[in-house]
């Protein structure tokens, strides 16, 4: 049960609820600007929901799990996996950094950091311990290819 629970999309919408809650809380009048923070905050939010459907497309077209507690049946080093060793998790933070811009909730910048860290210690690097394990000398060859996050 609690593999289903602790997979980052729920992470990801705790952050968010806390950005939400400091917003309707603790606004202390700060402001990023209305406008710019909307457009900017929306680009954002689409962009990583735009990364999300290509990671999935990728990911199902090489009939692999997109679950990071389960062992991948394949490494998916084409289409956005070029440019990312972790597409999903960078739509993740663009996702947070994008609804924190469009909610104007300037005191919850410091979870960006805290979201990204808390990713990548807690899913990113036994992902990558098991890809290591499972297709040693292409992810050794795609590691030195491909960055984690850009």
């Amino acid at each position: 049960m609690m593999k289903y629970i602790d997979i980052p999309p729920v992470w990801l919408c705790a952050a968010l609820v806390v950005a939400w809650w400091q917003k309707t809380s603790f606004d202390f009048g700060l402001s990023f600007g209305p406008v710019w923070a909307d457009l900017l905050g929306g680009l954002l939010v689409g962009g990583g929901l735009v990364l999300i459907a290509l990671a999935v497309y990728e990911m199902h077209r090489h009939r692999t799990t997109i679950m990071p507690h389960e062992t991948p049946d394949a490494l998916v080093t084409s289409g956005i996996f070029k440019r990312s060793r972790n597409p999903i998790y960078l739509a993740d933070s663009l996702i947070l950094i994008g609804m924190i811009l469009y909610w104007d909730a300037v005191l919850s910048l410091p979870l960006i950091p805290v979201f990204v860290w808390w990713i990548e210690k807690h899913f990113i690097l036994s992902e990558e311990k098991r890809l290591r394990r499972n297709f040693r000398a292409d992810f050794a060859r795609y590691e030195k290819q491909t960055r984690r996050w850009l």
